[in-house]
């Protein structure tokens, strides 16, 4: 099981499949950070989002490198870099494309405040 509060790498599809599940089993909020290390503003927002993941240990944080697991961005239709997908019973809730710290910490505090409301 991952340590709380941090960014998980995901490195195969079996890997990918066990975090998924653990988002099922558990029934927190699992955020993607689909990457490439390419990818300039990915660099640019990997420190925010582990910054927010210390704050927000009631979310699984990962994140895949497209070009290392590509079976999973083709299976979520991945086309830019960053994409942030938010799944929830291993289905997408929401989504946010670019390295938009803002959009990107909003979005993460509006599903763990509807995640708290709910239970």
């Amino acid at each position: 099981m991952a340590e709380e509060g941090q960014v998980v790498g995901v490195h195969t599809v079996d890997a990918w499949n066990q975090q998924l599940q653990n988002g099922k089993d558990s029934q927190k909020l699992i955020v993607v950070d689909f990457t490439a290390s390419w990818c300039g503003p990915c660099r640019f927002i990997a420190p925010v989002l582990a910054e927010i993941a210390r704050h927000a240990p009631q979310v699984i944080f990962l994140k895949v490198d497209v070009d290392e697991v590509r079976p999973v961005a083709e299976e979520y239709s991945i086309e830019a870099m960053p994409t942030f997908l938010f799944l929830k019973d291993g289905k997408i809730v929401d989504k946010v494309v670019g390295a938009k710290k803002e959009e990107l910490q909003l979005t993460i505090a509006k599903h763990v405040s509807a995640a708290a409301a709910s239970s």
